[in-house]
């Protein structure tokens, strides 16, 4: 007769011979096996929301840059210009908007 050993992994507290001899009558084993559940959250359900919003951050501060940029740009190329095109009339007003301080 070929000896057969419990099939996968049972519990340790099921003796060897509580099993042939179940298996040999027919007779059901039940195996039971306890588990616990967790009772926190999982990482992921903080972590991708902080990814999102650090992201978002970082986009905004990057659009502000941008933006502080441009006008920077705006306003050197406002400076030059005027510099370079002296008085500036309308209708016989004029208005110098750059001058030199040597009176």
């Amino acid at each position: 007769m070929p000896r057969h050993e419990p099939p996968g992994i049972i519990a340790p507290h099921i003796p060897a011979d509580l099993y042939r001899r179940a298996e040999a009558t027919g007779q059901p084993v039940v195996i039971v096996v306890q588990t616990t559940t967790p009772t926190s959250r999982p990482l992921s359900a903080y972590l991708y929301p902080i990814v999102i919003a650090g992201a978002a951050v970082g986009g905004i501060f990057g659009l502000i840059a941008a933006f502080l940029a441009l006008i920077d740009f705006a306003t050197h190329t406002a400076v030059s210009i005027a510099g370079a095109a002296g008085p500036i009339g309308v209708g016989g007003i004029s208005l110098k908007l750059f001058g030199s301080k040597r009176t």
